[in-house]
C-alpha cells in the first residue's frame, strides 16, 4: 500500500507535495478548494504550474486525492443547497482536472432530519447518482475518478453499507470515473468488523460480490474511538482505539492493494510529529 495523509495546503497547494515529502509520503490528500464555504476563487495559471511543476519534481509521491468541501450534499432536498452543492462540486472537478489529480473524494450524501420522512434511502441514492451523472458529463473530458468514501452513518447519513454504494455505482453510465474509497475508521463504526484475518476476508469476499474489487480505489487508515456498530465518526491514532493496530497490518499487506493509496486522516498539530508517529505504526506492520 502507498502510505501517506491528509496534508496542509497553507502557503500554497504545491506545498502539500513539498510536507509529503519531508514525512516521506508515498501518496497524499489534500483540500484544493475552501471548504467552509460555497465560493472559491478560481485557480491562477501559476498555482497550477507550481504544483504541477512540483509534481514532476517529487514524481514518487502517487497518487493523489483530492478531498470535497464538506458542505457539498447531493442528497438535499433543498433546491438551493442542491444546486449550491452542485456547482461546489463541479468546480471541485474542474480544479482537480486542472491540477491533473487522480481521485476526487467525496462523501456521498445525507438526507436531512426534517427530510427524513419525504425521500426515501433508495430514493435519495437515485438522487445522487443522477446528480454524479451530470456532474460526468459536464466534465467528460476530465480523467479524475469520483471515490464514494464509505460512510460511519451518523444520523441519515448514506454510504454506510455496501449495498448504498452498489446502488449509486450500478446507475453511472460511465463506470470509468467512479469508484470507493474505504475507510477503516467509518466501515468499522458502521458494523463491519474486521479486526480477525477470518472477519477481515469475509468482508472482502461480501465487498467483492456487492460492489467488485475492480471499483476499490483507496483507503483512508484511521483507527476509531468507538465501538463495531457504534454509528459514530470519530477517529484517532494507529493501535490506540477499538480497532487496535493488529488489524491495519492485514491491509497494508494485502497484495491486492498493493498500489492503492492508504491515507492518514488522524488529529494533528502543524507539527506533523502525528503523522510520522502514525506512519512509523502501519510501516512496523509491513511484512
Amino acid at each position: 500500500m502507498r502510505l501517506g495523509a491528509h496534508i496542509s495546503i497553507e502557503g500554497g497547494k504545491f506545498k502539500a507535495l513539498e510536507r509529503g515529502k519531508q514525512i516521506n509520503c508515498e501518496s497524499i490528500q489534500l483540500f484544493i478548494r475552501n471548504v467552509r464555504s460555497w465560493n472559491d476563487k478560481p485557480l491562477v495559471q501559476k498555482e497550477i504550474d507550481d504544483f504541477i511543476e512540483k509534481r514532476k519534481e517529487l514524481k514518487n509521491i502517487w497518487p493523489i486525492i483530492s478531498h470535497n468541501s464538506y458542505l457539498i450534499n447531493l442528497a438535499s432536498l433543498d433546491k438551493e443547497k442542491l444546486a449550491k452543492s452542485h456547482r461546489a462540486m463541479l468546480d471541485e472537478l474542474n480544479k482537480a482536472t486542472l491540477l491533473e489529480i487522480e481521485f476526487e473524494n467525496i462523501h456521498p450524501g445525507v438526507i436531512p432530519k426534517q427530510d427524513k420522512d419525504l425521500i426515501t434511502k433508495e430514493e435519495a441514492l437515485i438522487q445522487i447518482s443522477n446528480q454524479l451523472n451530470k456532474l460526468i458529463l459536464e466534465t467528460e473530458k476530465s480523467k479524475v475518478i469520483i471515490l464514494l468514501e464509505t460512510t460511519a452513518g451518523q444520523g441519515e447519513g448514506l454510504g454506510h453499507k455496501f449495498h448504498h454504494l452498489k446502488s449509486v455505482i450500478d446507475k453511472m453510465h460511465n463506470k470509468n470515473r467512479i469508484g470507493v474509497c474505504f475507510d477503516t475508521a467509518h466501515s468499522f463504526a458502521a458494523g463491519y468488523d474486521f479486526r480477525t484475518k477470518k472477519q477481515y476476508d469475509e468482508m472482502w469476499i461480501e465487498f467483492d460480490d456487492i460492489i467488485g474489487l475492480k471499483y476499490l480505489h483507496a483507503f483512508h487508515l484511521n483507527d476509531a474511538i468507538n465501538d463495531c456498530g457504534s454509528r459514530i465518526d470519530r477517529h484517532t491514532h494507529i493501535g490506540q482505539g477499538k480497532i487496535g493496530k493488529e488489524a491495519f497490518g492485514f491491509f497494508i499487506n494485502d497484495e491486492r492493494f498493493k498500489h492503492l493509496p492508504g491515507i492518514l486522516e488522524t488529529p494533528k498539530e502543524n507539527d506533523m510529529k502525528e503523522d510520522i508517529m502514525n506512519l512509523a505504526t502501519l510501516r512496523s506492520l509491513e511484512k
